[in-house]
């Protein structure tokens, strides 16, 4: 049996051959990093491109609901900002309400709209005072505006008033700027303004002239607003015109409002029906 006895001449090539091993080893390794690092960079760039489609569904649906949100944030901002507006104008109108008690010369006994019927011709109001609060047929009901109608029927605790958008509404009125009478009235047909009649023609008026109660009549005191001159029309084969006038109040947006305890003055009420009586 033969032994191979290590020669130190061979060592030479052992080292050589070691470094060769090791030099393809390393180019082996860079090679294979390059090929990890572009298949790493291959699958990036694919999950890219399949992630991208489901993030804008993610984002759509994420926007969806975000909107939907916003919608119903809206809604109830709205309806807040409604009720306030609503709070507001009632403060506002019971603002002007207090400060013509306070500064009117007439008795007045606030009341509220319960009931309103403006569907015809013979609309119809219902308040929340009757009887028990003094209230009487015939007394006139206004706002701080001006003439809204008059109480026809009375109960304990409620009263039904006529408007002047009533086709049974008649009220003596006179021309503020120029003192002249009339009649004032509604015809039945527009639901924005009233007549007034039996003014004769060499009477002179202009649009916004002032028509208040005249206080004749022994029906109503005078000086209560009822609007402002719209325009004139002759009437044909007669002496007279007639003035249409805007009422200074909505019947359709008021809510509150007074009762003048006004009565009617007896003696003079007396004088009228003996006088009626001769003529019969």
């Amino acid at each position: 049996m033969q032994f191979r006895v290590f020669k130190v001449e061979n060592a030479t090539d052992y080292i050589v051959t070691a470094i060769i091993l090791v030099l393809a080893l390393a180019i082996s390794v860079n090679r294979h990093r390059d090929g990890l690092n572009t298949l790493r960079q291959v699958s990036i760039t694919l999950v890219s491109v399949l992630e991208e489609p489901l993030s804008n569904v993610r984002i759509y649906r994420q926007a969806l609901r975000t909107n939907t949100y916003l919608q119903q944030q809206n809604i109830l901002l709205q309806d807040e900002l409604s009720r306030l507006r609503a709070i507001e104008q009632e403060n506002q109108e019971l603002r002007n309400l207090l400060n013509y008690q306070n500064n009117s010369d007439f008795e007045l006994h606030p009341v509220r709209f319960v009931v309103k019927n403006l569907n015809g011709i013979n609309n119809t109001f219902t308040i929340n005072a009757g009887e028990n609060d003094g209230i009487e047929a015939g007394m006139p009901v206004i706002t701080s505006d001006g003439l809204i109608g008059k109480v026809i029927i009375t109960g304990p605790a409620y009263s039904q008033v006529m408007p002047y958008f009533n086709n049974l509404f008649r009220i003596s009125a006179r021309i503020q700027e120029t003192r002249s009478m009339g009649i004032v009235s509604w015809q039945g047909e527009s639901m924005s303004e009233l007549v007034m009649n039996f003014v004769p023609k060499t009477i002179q008026v202009d649009t916004g002239f002032v028509i208040e109660t005249s206080g004749f009549g022994n029906e109503f005191p005078g000086g209560i607003p009822i609007g402002t001159v719209l325009r004139t029309q002759e009437e044909e084969g007669k002496d007279t015109q007639q003035i249409f006038l805007t009422p200074f109040t909505s019947l359709t947006e008021v809510a509150e409002g007074f009762v003048v305890k006004f009565v009617p003055d007896s003696s003079l009420s007396d004088l009228n029906e003996q006088s009626n009586g001769l003529f019969r």
